[in-house]
C-alpha cells in the first residue's frame, strides 16, 4: 500500500474536503428531524406522514448507495463522488420552495440518492489513500465531519427554525454544500485506481462484480456486512430522525425538545473521537461490538427515562455511542474487498442496511400512532443493535493495519 497510498499531506487535503460534503450531508439529515417536528405543526402532519418523510429518503438512499457503488467501480470514485453530491444539494434547496407533501418527499427521494450514494465511495476513496497504519484512524474521522454538522444543524433549529421558519434551514444546508462540490472539482481520484491493479476494473462487467460480493470467497463478509448495516441504520434513523419529536411527544415543548436534542448531539464528537483512537490499538471487531452493546444498553435506558435528567444522560450516551459505532462500520467495511469490486460490495451492503433506514423512521411512527409506550418501541431498538453486535462478533474478521487487497 506504501507505494500507493497519498503522501501525508495530500491525504490529510483529502480527509478535509471529503468531511466538509460529509459535514453538510448531516446538516441536512440532522435538519431534516428538526423540520419534521416544525412541519407536524405548521403542515398537520399525522406521525405516518412523518414516518414516510423520513422512510423515503432512506428509499433513495438504498437506490443511491447501490448505484453510486457499482459505478464508482466501473467509471472512478471521484466523478460519481461529485455528482452524488450535486444531486444532493440541489434536491435539497429545491425543499424551500416545496408547498405539498407530495412535493417534499419527491425532493427527500432524491437527497436520499445523493447522499446515499455519496458515503460508501467517500469512504472508500479515502481509504484506499491513507497507509494501512492509519487508514481506520482517517475514515472514522472523516465520519467525525458528520458530527460536526449534526450539531450544526440542532445549532440551527434551535436558534432559526422557531424565529425564521424550516424553509431557510433547508436553504442554510444547500448552499454551503455546493462549495463542496467546488472544492471536490480539484480532488484526485483513488491511487489504486490508478495503478495497474486497478486498470482490472475496466474488464469487469457490473454483474460480475455483483455476483463477485456473494462468492465462496466474501459470502461469510458480506452476510456479516449485510446484518450489521440493517441494524446500524435502522436504529440511527429510527431514533435521531424522530429524536426531537419523541422529545414532543414525551411532554416537553418543540423549543425545549430541540435545547435538549443540541445537548445530546454534543457527545457525537467524542463518540468519534474515542472510536478512531481505539480501532487502530485495539482493532475494528473491539470497537464495533462494544459500542453496539453499549448503544443498546443506551437506548433501552432512554425509552425507559422519565425525568429530564435521565432523558438527557441516557441521550448523550446514545449519541457517543452510536455514532462511535457509524465510524468503525464506515471503516470496516471497504477493507472487506478487493479493489476490482470494493466499492460494489460496500455499496451493496450500504443500500441493503438503508432498508432499515427506511423501517425504523416507520418503525416509531406507527407504534407511537397505536399508542406503544416508549419502553416498548426502544426495546426494539435494543433488540436490533445486540443483532449487529452479534454478527461482527461470529462473523466478521479482524482488519487492523492490513494492506487493502488488490
Amino acid at each position: 500500500m506504501s507505494t500507493l497510498a497519498a503522501d501525508a499531506p495530500t491525504y490529510r487535503k483529502l480527509l478535509f474536503i471529503a468531511g466538509i460534503g460529509w459535514l453538510f450531508d448531516a446538516m441536512d439529515v440532522g435538519l431534516a428531524s428538526f423540520i419534521f417536528a416544525a412541519l407536524s405543526k405548521d403542515w398537520k402532519l399525522t406521525t405516518e406522514q412523518i414516518s414516510w418523510l423520513g422512510s423515503i429518503n432512506g428509499i433513495g438512499m438504498a437506490i443511491g448507495a447501490l448505484l453510486a457503488g457499482v459505478l464508482a467501480d466501473r467509471i472512478g470514485r471521484k466523478p460519481v463522488f461529485i455528482f452524488t453530491l450535486l444531486v444532493f444539494s440541489i434536491a435539497s434547496g429545491l425543499s424551500a420552495l416545496a408547498t405539498t407533501f407530495a412535493v417534499l418527499a419527491l425532493l427527500r427521494f432524491f437527497i436520499g440518492v445523493g447522499l446515499g450514494g455519496e458515503l460508501p465511495v467517500a469512504s472508500t476513496l479515502v481509504s484506499e489513500s491513507v497507509p494501512a497504519k492509519e487508514r481506520g484512524r482517517t475514515v472514522v474521522l472523516l465520519e467525525s465531519f458528520w458530527a460536526v454538522g449534526w450539531i450544526l444543524a440542532a445549532v440551527v433549529g434551535y436558534f432559526l427554525i422557531p424565529a425564521y421558519g424550516w424553509k431557510g434551514a433547508f436553504l442554510i444546508g444547500a448552499i454551503p454544500a455546493l462549495y463542496a462540490v467546488y472544492l471536490r472539482w480539484n480532488l484526485p481520484d483513488s491511487p489504486r485506481l490508478q495503478a495497474p491493479a486497478g486498470k482490472e476494473k475496466e474488464k469487469r462487467s457490473v454483474f460480475r462484480n455483483i455476483a463477485a460480493v456473494w462468492s465462496r470467497e466474501y459470502a461469510r463478509p458480506t452476510l456479516m456486512l449485510w446484518i450489521l448495516w440493517f441494524c446500524v441504520v435502522f436504529s440511527y434513523y429510527g431514533i435521531f430522525l424522530w429524536l426531537p419529536t419523541v422529545m414532543h411527544l414525551k411532554g416537553y415543548a418543540l423549543i425545549k425538545s430541540f435545547e435538549y436534542v443540541l445537548i445530546m448531539t454534543l457527545a457525537q464528537l467524542p463518540g468519534y473521537f474515542s472510536a478512531a483512537w481505539l480501532i487502530e490499538r485495539y482493532g475494528r471487531k473491539f470497537v464495533l461490538v462494544s459500542y453496539l452493546v453499549m448503544t443498546a444498553v443506551s437506548s433501552y435506558a432512554f425509552g425507559y427515562a422519565e425525568s429530564t435528567a435521565g432523558l438527557i444522560i441516557s441521550g448523550l450516551f446514545l449519541s457517543f455511542f452510536n455514532l462511535g459505532a457509524w465510524g468503525a462500520l464506515y471503516a470496516y467495511t471497504p477493507e472487506q474487498y478487493p479493489t476490482s469490486f470494493r466499492t460494489t460490495g460496500a455499496g451493496m451492503a450500504a443500500a441493503f442496511g438503508r432498508i432499515g433506514g427506511i423501517l425504523g423512521p416507520l418503525v416509531i411512527g406507527y407504534l407511537a400512532a397505536a399508542k406503544v409506550s416508549f419502553p416498548v418501541i426502544f426495546s426494539v431498538f435494543f433488540t436490533v443493535t445486540l443483532i449487529g453486535a452479534l454478527a461482527v462478533l461470529l462473523l466478521g474478521r479482524e482488519t487492523r493495519a492490513q494492506e487493502l487487497v488488490d
